[in-house]
């Protein structure tokens, strides 16, 4: 049952059906919605259908085929495991089914009575055409039925009679008008009959007449000993009509008492589903495969349908960026065309600026280095050049008288570190170190550096 998230039992009665949805819970499945629907409307899509959740959360439906339509016989057999007890089940269907095999369906449910080294099995088997046709009718309300089940089974295994007896259990709403009749001797399910209510005037003696021949049958063969105790099993609307009859026909104490139904039945129903093997039922194994490839294929498709529109949005999406970029860019693009002309004119007015500009500040570098210069160099010694090259190198050439050499070093560092409006005039780390030499006669000497200006650009 774990892997069971809920449980749909749908009953078809005449003129509505009843359907109960259980949610699993630890312990059982648990009533979530109870719907009477009439069978003009059609069943809550969102209830009975599958959709991709089914995938990680399973659904199992499962519907009551009507009682009319099933042949229910009981078989003892030797205590074994499920798949021999089917295997056994098999061997004897052939005798104890009375349709042919070729024409109909059936399922086994092991109650859980056991008598020493026996078992008693319920066979269930219903003709393959009124099943097909039950199932065409599911399937255009829109239920796909995973299981097949009958509501008695559920019925008989709340039944733990402790003394010997016969239980009537009509069946309520049923078109039928009939009665399965359970016979338990020794704490065991012997037989089960069908009591067939004939409306006539004589109606008490035909149920006498048919009980008294289910009670011989059960003396022939050997489990019916004693008189049985009579049970009616039904609820008050359904007891009205078949009590006085009874009362009437079998002369005895009848003991009325109430069956589980509704909802209580149908939980029953859910977890014995939830339960069972696949064979253990009652849907034809071409139905079940039919309705697991409907239900991939519809998920495929509506995969298929999402990734197409997920795509299609997709595409959508980027042509519509694309046309606003390209709106953008054209509108870009003509105001770049309008402005272009404007653009150009105020590169060359800029161009121009800055060359007169670059002229103005040479020649104030200039000035300034020849300020600096003159202010700097000290008495006794001779400039005989000043050159100013490449925008930014001094280069000076002077004589010295001999003995003024330091004069001429002194010279050299301080004009490296001149300074104008608080800022370095010239790079201390580049240019031409002082180079001296003497001239012939040894009473004078030649010398000579560069400096590199110290710009900076606003």
């Amino acid at each position: 049952m774990a892997r069971w998230n809920s449980c749909n039992v749908l009953h078809v009665g005449p003129g509505s059906r009843s359907l109960w949805q259980f949610d699993a819970k630890s312990g059982g499945f648990k009533l979530g919605r109870e719907l009477n629907i009439p069978d003009n409307l059609p069943l809550p899509a969102a209830m009975v259908s599958k959709s991709w959740s089914a995938l990680w959360q399973p659904k199992l439906n499962v519907a009551y085929l009507p009682p009319e339509t099933v042949f229910i016989r009981v078989a003892q057999f030797p205590l074994s495991t499920p798949d021999e007890t089917r295997s056994m089940v098999e061997l004897q269907l052939e005798k104890l089914s009375p349709i042919p095999l070729t024409q109909a369906v059936w399922s086994m449910h092991i109650l859980p009575h056991a008598q020493g080294s026996m078992q008693t099995v319920v066979l269930v088997v219903s003709e393959r055409k009124v099943v097909e046709e039950f199932l065409g009718r599911l399937e255009a309300a829109g239920f796909l039925a995973d299981r097949l089940e009958v509501p008695l089974l559920d019925q008989l295994g709340t039944m733990s009679p402790q003394e010997d007896g016969a239980w009537v259990c009509p069946e309520p709403h049923s078109a039928s008008n009939s009665a399965l009749v359970a016979w338990w001797c020794g704490g065991v399910l012997q037989n089960l009959a069908l009591l067939t209510a004939v409306p006539s005037p004589n109606r008490a003696a035909n149920l006498r007449d048919q009980l008294a021949q289910m009670a011989w049958a059960g003396e022939l063969e050997g489990w019916l000993k004693a008189p049985p105790r009579w049970h009616l099993l039904a609820d008050a609307a359904t007891a009205s009509r078949w009590e006085p009859a009874l009362r009437e026909g079998l002369e005895q104490p009848l003991e009325l008492s109430a069956p589980r139904a509704g909802a209580e039945l149908a939980a029953l129903t859910a977890t014995r589903a939830a339960q069972s093997s696949a064979p253990n039922n009652l849907l034809p194994a071409e139905f079940g495969t039919r309705y697991r490839q409907q239900f991939t294929d519809r998920l495929w498709i509506h995969g298929l349908l999402w990734v197409g529109a997920t795509y299609l949005a997709g595409v959508a999406i980027y042509f519509i960026m694309v046309s606003i970029a390209y709106l953008k860019t054209d509108s870009v693009e003509s105001q770049v065309t309008a402005r272009g002309p404007g653009f150009t004119n105020s590169m060359q007015l800029k161009a121009r600026f800055d060359v007169l500009k670059n002229r103005q500040d040479l020649k104030f570098a200039a000035l300034d280095c020849w300020r600096s210069t003159a202010e700097l160099m000290p008495t006794g010694l001779t400039l005989d050049s000043l050159s100013f090259g490449d925008g930014r190198k001094l280069k000076l050439d002077g004589t010295a008288p001999a003995v003024d050499v330091s004069n001429v070093i002194d010279f050299s560092s301080r004009l490296r570190k001149a300074k104008r409006n608080d800022q370095p005039l010239f790079d201390p780390t580049e240019g031409d170190q002082l180079q001296t030499h003497v001239n012939p006669g040894g009473n004078t000497v030649s010398w000579s550096f560069s400096l590199i200006l110290k710009r900076t650009e606003d």
